[in-house]
C-alpha cells in the first residue's frame, strides 16, 4: 500500500531540490515513487501543480504515431496523424494518474505566497536512508497517511535539518 506525504517548504524553490533528491534516490533503489507533484504558490497567490510527466505532451505524441500508422492505411498519412495527436493530446489532458490534482490543490491554499509544497505518493522506501538525506531540507508537514507516531518522526528529523 502506498504511503503520502505532503510537505510545505518556506521558499518556492525547495520542493523542487527535494523532488530532484528523491529521484536521484529512486535511481539508487532506496525509494519508489508512485508520484512526485511540486505545487508552488506565488507572489499573487497563484498555485501551479509542476507534474513530473506531461500527459498531454505524451498522449498527444503517442496519438500521433498510431494515427499516423492508421493514416498509411488509408492512403493519407497526414491527416491520420493529425487526428491522432489531437486526440491523443485531448486522452492525456483528460488523464489523471498519482495524486488527485483537486486534492493536491485544496491542501496548496493553506501555503503562504512564495513558497512550496512537495507531495509524493511512495510505494516502498528504505526509510532511514531516505530520511536522512531529506531532512536537510527541513519543511512542514501538510499531511501524511502515516501513523502519528511515524509522521511525529518525520517532523522531528525535519525540524533538524532546518
Amino acid at each position: 500500500m502506498s504511503q503520502f506525504v505532503a510537505v510545505a517548504y518556506p521558499d518556492i524553490a525547495k520542493a523542487s531540490e527535494v523532488r530532484q533528491t528523491l529521484l536521484k534516490l529512486q535511481n539508487e533503489y532506496l525509494i519508489d515513487l508512485e508520484d512526485a507533484v511540486v505545487v508552488t504558490k506565488n507572489a499573487d497567490g497563484k498555485v501551479e501543480l509542476h507534474q513530473p510527466v506531461n500527459l498531454t505532451a505524451a498522449g498527444a505524441v503517442s496519438g500521433g504515431f498510431w494515427g499516423a500508422l492508421i493514416g498509411l492505411l488509408f492512403l493519407n498519412p497526414l491527416l491520420g496523424a493529425a487526428i491522432g495527436a489531437g486526440s491523443g493530446a485531448i486522452s492525456g489532458a483528460l488523464t489523471d494518474v498519482g495524486i488527485n490534482d483537486e486534492f493536491i490543490k485544496s491542501l496548496a491554499t493553506q501555503l503562504e505566497p512564495n513558497t512550496s509544497a512537495l507531495f509524493v505518493l511512495i510505494r516502498k522506501l528504505t526509510t532511514d536512508k531516505v530520511v536522512e538525506e531529506v531532512k536537510k531540507f527541513g519543511g512542514t508537514i501538510l499531511q501524511t497517511s502515516l501513523s502519528h507516531e511515524d509522521e511525529s518522526r518525520l517532523q522531528e528529523a525535519l525540524n533538524q535539518g532546518k
